[in-house]
């Protein structure tokens, strides 16, 4: 199994404001970075899934990696 690097970009619902992200993540598959980022911005800044919403999964491609 190869760990792969997602860019994850988004809207988060903070103080009734939309804000954008981007978040880098470490996963096998894009399900298990999406969850990645749920839990990290969930316990960042308290907010529930329906407060995130996620617009692009992207794989990033590692220099060198073979």
């Amino acid at each position: 199994m190869n760990v792969k690097t997602y860019e994850i970009s988004g809207k988060m619902k903070i103080k009734n404001r939309w804000n954008k992200f981007s978040m880098t993540v470490r996963a096998l598959k894009p399900e298990h970075a999406i969850e990645k980022v749920f839990s990290l911005l969930g316990s960042r800044h308290k907010l529930k899934r329906f407060d995130i919403k996620i617009e692009e999964v992207r794989e990033l491609v590692e220099v060198g990696a073979e």
